[in-house]
């Protein structure tokens, strides 16, 4: 019995989880370009694609941890075992994935809908990514924040750092989801 490419779909979408421990093989060009290809057929409204990426290999990792490091001294941060810990954060995965927003003006598509656009561009990355056999996990924290780290990144002050995105091969079996309860979810509007 064959199954649908319908089913496929929701297969991956519903499998899809956020994975903490990454290990090797992250992609390689190919694999990571059909993901970053993936992520940038996004609902796009004007089509300003406003998600770009910045790829933190395994060899630069070091030197991006430095960086973070820098920037939460930047924004005041004083407590040392906060500083390193987060030093080590590029450490977690063999490839790292910054999802950057870059926001423009324009007349008809607000920010907000730009950055929706980067969500959906970065949910269809780690879909893809998950079809390719790789695991991943999208963070954040007050670092992606940082003047000093957008500066050092050549971003500008408007622009976003949607997120840090974690890649890898999943280090363990992960328990499946659980089932879903929708009643809460989905209503039917009516007058």
């Amino acid at each position: 019995m064959s199954v649908s490419p319908c089913q496929i779909v929701h297969d991956n979408i519903h499998q899809r989880q956020s994975i903490g421990q990454l290990i090797e093989p992250a992609p390689n060009s190919e694999q990571l370009q059909r993901a970053v290809h993936a992520a940038l057929t996004a609902p796009d409204h004007h089509r300003l694609k406003p998600t770009r990426f910045i790829v933190i290999s395994a060899a630069q990792r070091q030197a991006f941890g430095e960086l973070l490091a820098e920037s939460m001294q930047a924004m005041g941060e004083q407590d040392q075992t906060q500083i390193e810990r987060v030093k080590q954060h590029p450490f977690r995965a063999p490839m790292l994935l910054l999802a950057i927003t870059e926001v423009q003006q324009h007349p008809k598509v607000p920010e907000f809908e730009q950055l929706l656009s980067s969500g959906a561009a970065i949910e269809n990355l780690l879909l893809s990514l998950q079809a390719q056999g790789f695991a991943a996990m999208w963070r954040s924290g007050p670092v992606v924040e940082s003047k000093h780290l957008k500066q050092s990144l050549g971003l500008k002050e408007q622009d976003f750092i949607s997120g840090i995105i974690y890649i890898g091969t999943a280090a363990k079996e992960i328990a499946a989801r659980a089932p879903i309860d929708l009643t809460p979810y989905l209503s039917e509007w009516g007058v």
